[in-house]
C-alpha cells in the first residue's frame, strides 16, 4: 500500500474510532513519514511542531480566544440586547432581529462563534421564550446567528487561513468577510420574521411590559459598539498590526469590564485566564500535529496527487467550485474550523492557482461553509452551546437548523457568483487581494 493511503487511512482511522483531531493528525503524518520516507526522518518531528506554530500572526489567535470570553462576562451582550430592543420596539421578529443583530456586533469583537452563541443566548432565550418563541427555535437562530462570528473582522479562522496562505494580507481578509457576513446575517432574519408573523409569537399585545429609553440604552451601549470600531479603526488606519489589535481588544474588554459594566474582579479574571489557556491550548496543538500532516503531505507530494484526482473528475471550474463547497460543508458538520484549514487547504491550493481563483474570495467562500458546518448537526458546536443554555435536547432543533443551513447557503451562492460582494471593500480600502 503506498504511503498516500497509509496517511489517509490511519487518520480516518483515528477519526472513527474518537481520537482528537490532533493526534489524529499527527499519527497520520508519522504513518506517511515511516512508509514513504524513513524510519530515520521522525527526528524532524519536533521542528514540525514547532515550525507550525511559531508564527507571529498566530499571537493573535489565544488573545482573540481571550477577547471573546471576556466579552461574554462583562455584560456586553445584555447592554447591546437592551439597546437593539430599544430601537426596534415590540412587533413580530422584533426579538430574533435583536438576536441576530448581537450576534453580528459581538462576532465583531470576538471572532468565536461559541462564545458569541453563549453569551447572546444566555440573555435573549428568556425572554424570547417569553414573547411565544419555541426553545429550538430560538437556539437554532442563536446559533445559526453567532456563526458569524467566523466572517465578521476580527476572525480566528481567518487569521488561521491568512498563515496558510503565505503573501496574503490579513486586512484585506478581515474586510472581505463583513459583507458576506451580515448578507449570511440578514438570510437568517427573513425566515425567522415571517415564522413570527405566521405563528403569532412575539404578539404587539406583549408591549404593555415597557421597554428601555433609547437615550439610556445607547449611553449604556456606547462602550461596547466602540470595540468593533477601536478594533477595525486601528487595523484600517495602521495603527495597529493585527496581532497589536488582539492585544488592544483584550485590554479594552478588561478595562470596559471592570470598570463600566463592572461586571469583572479579580477572581474571575483568573478564571477567563485558565479557560483562554486551556482553549488555546487545544487549538495550538492541532495546528502543531497538523504540521507533521502537512509536511509529509507536501514532501510526499500526497496533497498534490489528490488535486489531481479531484482535477480528474472535471475541468468545469464551476461543478469543481460547487463539489469543493460541498466537500467543505460535510466536513463543516463533524470537524471545527481549524482543523478543516488546516487539513483542507494544502489539498485545495493546486486547485485554486490552476483555476486563477482569487485566494481572499475562495477564503471567504471556505468560511461561510464552515460557518453553516458549526450549527449543522451532528457536531453542531453552536448549536451544543445554545441547548445547553435552554435545556433542550439537540435533537429537537434539527427542523430548525436545517431551516437555517438551506437560508445561509443561498447567502452563500450570492458570493460565490458575485465575488465582489467580498472583494470590493478590501479592494475600495486598497489592500491587495492576491
Amino acid at each position: 500500500m503506498s504511503p498516500d493511503l497509509w496517511m489517509l487511512l490511519i487518520f480516518g482511522l483515528c477519526l472513527l474510532i474518537g481520537m482528537p483531531v490532533a493526534f489524529a493528525l499527527g499519527l497520520g503524518g508519522v504513518a506517511a513519514i515511516v512508509t514513504g520516507l524513513s524510519p530515520d526522518m521522525l527526528a524532524t518531528l519536533g521542528t514540525n511542531t514547532y515550525n507550525s506554530i511559531a508564527k507571529y500572526p498566530l499571537i493573535a489567535i489565544p488573545l482573540f480566544i481571550l477577547t471573546g470570553i471576556i466579552f461574554e462576562r462583562a455584560g456586553v451582550a445584555a447592554s447591546l440586547v437592551n439597546f437593539a430592543q430599544s430601537l426596534i420596539g415590540r412587533r413580530h421578529g422584533g426579538l430574533a432581529l435583536v438576536a441576530v443583530l448581537v450576534c453580528l456586533i459581538m462576532g465583531g469583537m470576538s471572532g468565536s462563534g461559541p462564545a458569541d452563541a453563549a453569551a447572546v443566548a444566555m440573555v435573549m432565550l428568556p425572554s424570547m421564550t417569553k414573547a411565544g418563541y419555541p426553545r429550538p427555535f430560538s437556539a437554532s437562530l442563536i446559533a445559526a446567528a453567532s456563526s458569524t462570528a467566523i466572517l465578521i473582522p476580527p476572525s480566528i479562522a481567518l487569521i488561521l487561513y491568512s498563515v496558510m496562505m503565505p503573501g496574503l494580507d490579513l486586512r484585506a481578509l478581515f474586510a472581505a468577510g463583513l459583507f458576506p457576513g451580515l448578507l449570511a446575517g440578514a438570510s437568517l432574519l427573513v425566515p425567522a420574521y415571517f415564522l413570527a408573523k405566521r405563528n403569532g409569537w412575539e404578539a404587539v399585545k406583549s408591549s404593555d411590559e415597557s421597554l428601555p429609553s433609547i437615550r439610556a440604552s445607547f449611553v449604556k451601549a456606547i462602550p461596547a459598539l466602540l470595540a468593533p470600531v477601536i478594533i477595525l479603526g486601528g487595523l484600517r488606519s495602521g495603527l495597529f498590526t493585527p496581532t497589536e489589535a488582539a492585544v488592544v481588544a483584550v485590554t479594552y474588554g478588561l478595562i470596559i469590564g471592570a470598570f463600566v459594566y463592572r461586571q469583572l474582579s479579580w477572581s474571575s479574571l483568573i478564571d477567563m485566564l485558565n479557560e483562554a489557556v486551556k482553549i488555546s491550548g487545544v487549538v495550538l496543538i492541532i495546528i502543531a500535529l497538523a504540521g507533521i500532516f502537512a509536511w509529509a503531505g507536501t514532501t510526499l507530494g500526497t496533497f498534490t496527487r489528490l488535486a489531481d484526482s479531484i482535477l480528474a473528475v472535471s475541468d468545469n471550474a464551476l461543478l469543481l467550485l460547487l463539489l469543493v463547497m460541498l466537500l467543505v460543508l460535510l466536513a463543516g458538520m463533524l470537524l471545527d474550523a481549524i482543523s478543516i484549514y488546516l487539513i483542507l487547504t494544502p489539498i485545495l491550493v493546486p486547485l485554486i492557482q490552476y483555476f486563477e481563483w482569487n485566494p481572499v474570495w475562495f477564503g471567504i467562500l471556505l468560511a461561510m461553509n464552515i460557518a453553516i458546518g458549526q450549527f449543522t448537526p451532528p457536531v453542531a458546536i453552536n448549536l451544543m452551546v445554545t441547548t445547553k443554555v435552554a435545556n433542550i435536547r439537540l435533537e429537537e432543533t434539527f427542523g430548525w437548523a436545517m431551516l437555517f443551513m438551506v437560508t445561509m447557503f443561498s447567502a452563500l451562492l450570492l458570493v460565490l457568483f458575485f465575488p465582489q460582494i467580498a472583494l470590493w471593500l478590501p479592494e475600495y480600502l486598497g489592500y491587495s487581494t492576491n
